[in-house]
Order: C-alpha cells, then structure tokens, then sequence
C-alpha cells in the first residue's frame, strides 16, 4: 500500500499527515482529525452529505482522495463559523427549522454557504434556490424549509446580519428550542 505526506488547511488550522494513497477527504477528516460533521451515505457523490469547501469551492469529499487536497484548504461545517458563532447559513436553518434528523445539514450548510457568497444570492427565488440546491438529498424533509433557510440566509448576508450569533439565542417563535446546524 502506497503512503503519501500531505499538508491541508483544516479549518485554518495547517495539518501535515502521511496518508494511505487511496484514503478518501471524508474518511481523512473524520477519522484523522475527528471533524465528524462531514458525513458519508451515498459513497457516490449523489448526497451532498459529505459536502466541505476546497480552496472556497463545494466538493464532495467522498469522490476526492486526501492526497488530492495537499496544499489546499478545506473548510468543514465545524470550521464555518470559526468566530465560536454560527454562520448566517445555520442560523437561518436553526430559525426556519431547516432540517429534521440532521444527518444532511452540514452537507446543506456548506452549500449553502458558498451560494450566500456569491454575488447576486440575495436575488435568488425559491426556484433558483432548489436548482442550487440539487447536488443535496434530505431523505426527512419535503425541502421547503430547507429553501426557505437559504433565501433568509442570502437575505441575512446581503443584510450583514447574522455573524457571530450564540446557538443559545432566543426560541423561536413555535416555542421549541433551537437546535444544532453543525450536525453534532
């Protein structure tokens, strides 16, 4: 079996690890680094639960092998709000009630991140939103709020609100609690 050193920006934070030629991204940042977050299910790259940003694009981690991330940056859902708050995008999911069991909640964050970024998100409509949305499977919802969450996170973002919010906020308006959008 065939090992190489790789360095990756885990989270801001520089990794340098000898990896077996064939380990997967996912499997390199679950087992390697605990970031248990980045989710497998699919193991085709159907799902999107496996979903992290390279070097600021979404990819899937489960089709990529960690040797091919050396020298790049990889974000996972537990380094998207490193601030200690949440991410606009997983407030937005918390306050819509965006997701179920939570298995595919990070892959949806992550995401849904990237398309916040872009210029122009806050114009997205709820057809333009599931298009986006398309590489994510949520086998517990019927995904209407799932869009709902990322057209108040693009409006939330074009608005500069939502950085650095505390996970202990108040409850939302049906009474129940909030829970989490980094799937822990």
């Amino acid at each position: 079996m065939s090992e190489h050193r790789v360095t990756v920006t885990v989270n801001g934070r520089a990794v340098a690890r000898t990896v077996a030629a064939q380990r997967l991204l996912r499997d390199f940042l679950r087992d390697e680094l605990g970031l248990t977050g980045t989710k497998g299910a699919c193991e085709d790259g159907m799902c999107g639960s496996c979903s992290v940003r390279l070097d600021g694009s979404v990819v899937k981690s489960c089709l990529l092998l960690a040797v091919e991330a050396d020298g790049q940056a990889v974000t996972t859902i537990e380094g998207l709000a490193p601030d200690g708050g949440l991410h606009p995008v997983q407030q937005a999911l918390i306050d819509n009630f965006g997701f179920q069991c939570g298995f595919c909640t990070p892959g949806f964050a992550m995401t849904m991140a990237s398309l916040v970024a872009e210029p122009g998100a806050a114009d997205l409509d709820a057809e333009a939103a599931r298009e986006a949305l398309v590489g994510n499977i949520c086998r517990c919802t019927g995904y209407v709020r799932i869009v709902a969450a990322l057209l108040d996170a693009a409006r939330r973002v074009r608005d500069g609100e939502g950085r650095g919010q505390a996970a202990s906020g108040p409850a939302p308006a049906s009474g129940r609690a909030p829970g989490r959008a980094d799937g822990r």
